[in-house]
């Protein structure tokens, strides 16, 4: 401190050292005690002087910002407070808004969230900033911080910032009446919720919402200064995956327990492109299908190719469906209309696969194609042995019909006794239940015969024609749905 004060003071700082050294020599301890609080009431004017001097330093440095300014801005500047917002006790002020979109870098289905790059204009009327004149003034954006602002945030934003390269983009334009222009440009990222239950077929959208932070709408009003023409620079928007379909502007009010706030409401919905998703997922997976009906062509006593190319498809189909899936969320809420894509197809393979399996296995507990002939013509024989058993029950059935017709019109002549009438009955009744079981018995054969393989040949003879008509069928059950409902 003595070396500070010695530099403003030199010479008297100096003289005072030089008078205290020789004097407390010679003096006795109680002048001494006395020469020193002396010396402390010196050092305490000498600091003294010392921040007087220091604060009319500053005094001229605040003299000079002001003398920069022009004498206009000097003039609204005075006595301006912007700490008060405008019209404050007599009424809301108004905020008019408008965005231009200069990009939307990406949109994470995994984040669910997009990035957008925008131009926010901000417009409102401030009565302490009218001044005479017909042109507006067009301030240095660094002077935002003298005059009251919105204090606007973006709803839902996960991370955003100003761009600053190479000063803060900001933009401050005062006009006669008392109207300020503020534009920010801003880079955000704002969380966007997604439905993918029709994913890659999906249309998405996305809001970005505008709200005031403390002041409710009892203090400050938002609106869009043209509607829906409010929002500029969509037409030359050029998405990766996206095509914009429409866009809208609306105003809300956002309730929270502190009270209800303005809120704007910029919404605009995506459609998909589908096309990248076709080449790169879809039409794969149905040439892997067509590749596994391959082995409906090959000898089912080529065991080793066969079970190569199930085995093969089945694995690549595999690798495929995990490729599918790394772009897009874990979550387990959604079952995608790709996933449903990829399931269809995974099982027409793995049906291709078991197919074999299971006409290898009729082969070896079947007779042999010599004998398979013969072991149909015994099949046959034993239907119609079947048939020939129905067929004379039936006409047994048929007599003991007649027979009750005659009895009933000898009956009309001469009435029988009641004990003759109940045997009749009752020997008609074993008949007509026999007749029931047999028929049912006789389905029952039939459909055991169905199930049962005459010649395991024929099974691949079906399947090239189930399989192909099975899965052209799903399709188009599967775009007509997706893509119309």
């Amino acid at each position: 401190m003595a070396h500070s004060l010695s530099a403003v003071y030199p010479l008297s700082y100096g003289l005072q050292a030089q008078k205290l050294q020789p004097t407390q020599k010679l003096l006795s301890p109680t002048m001494k005690e006395t020469a020193l609080c002396e010396c402390f009431i010196v050092q305490i004017v000498l600091k003294s002087l010392n921040l007087l001097f220091i604060s009319r330093i500053m005094d001229g440095s605040v003299a000079s910002t002001e003398e920069i300014l022009p004498p206009t801005i000097q003039k609204l500047m005075k006595g301006y407070n912007k700490y008060l917002r405008p019209f404050f006790g007599n009424g809301p002020v108004t905020v008019g808004m408008s965005l231009d979109i200069a990009s939307i870098d990406t949109i994470s289905e995994i984040n669910m969230d997009y990035t957008a790059t925008i131009f926010l204009r901000q417009r409102w009327t401030d009565e302490r900033l009218c001044f005479d004149g017909n042109k507006s003034l067009s301030l240095d954006g660094r002077l935002v911080e003298l005059l009251w602002v919105p204090d606007t945030f973006i709803v839902d934003s996960k991370k955003s910032f100003l761009h600053d390269i190479t000063v803060e983009n900001r933009l401050i334009r005062i006009f006669p009446n008392g109207t300020v222009l503020y534009a920010l440009r801003i880079t955000t990222t704002v969380a966007c919720s997604m439905d993918l239950t029709k994913y890659p077929m999906d249309r998405q959208t996305c809001m970005l919402q505008l709200e005031s932070w403390g002041y409710n709408v009892k203090d400050v009003v938002f609106y869009w200064t043209r509607g829906n023409q409010s929002v500029s620079g969509l037409d030359n928007l050029q998405l990766a995956q996206y095509t914009l379909e429409d866009h809208y502007t609306s105003e809300s009010e956002a309730v929270y327990e502190t009270g209800n706030y303005p809120k704007l409401i910029f919404h605009f919905k995506l459609k998909r492109s589908i096309l990248y998703f076709i080449l790169e997922t879809y039409v794969p997976s149905s040439a892997l299908v067509v590749l596994s009906w391959v082995s409906f062509w090959i000898s089912q006593s080529s065991v080793p190719a066969r079970i190569c190319i199930g085995v093969t498809t089945v694995l690549t189909m595999t690798t495929l469906m995990m490729g599918a899936r790394t772009s897009l969320p874990n979550a387990n809420c959604f079952i995608k209309a790709i996933d449903v894509y990829l399931g269809i197809c995974f099982s027409f393979i793995f049906g291709a696969l078991i197919e074999y399996a299971v006409a290898h296995f009729c082969t070896l507990h079947q007779p042999n194609a010599a004998n398979a002939y013969m072991y149909g013509q015994e099949m046959q024989d034993r239907e119609d042995e079947m048939n020939g058993i129905v067929t004379s029950i039936g006409s047994h059935t048929l007599r003991a019909r007649k027979r009750e017709e005659m009895l009933s019109r000898m009956g009309s002549v001469s009435n029988p006794t009641p004990s003759e009438s109940k045997e009749e009955i009752n020997s008609s009744q074993p008949q007509s239940r026999c007749t029931k079981c047999m028929s049912t018995t006789r389905r029952i054969v039939r459909c055991l015969y169905c199930c049962k393989v005459e010649n395991p040949h024929y099974i691949d003879n079906y399947s090239r024609l189930t399989f192909p008509l099975s899965f052209i069928f799903i399709n188009l059950l599967y775009w007509t749905y997706y893509l119309y409902f």
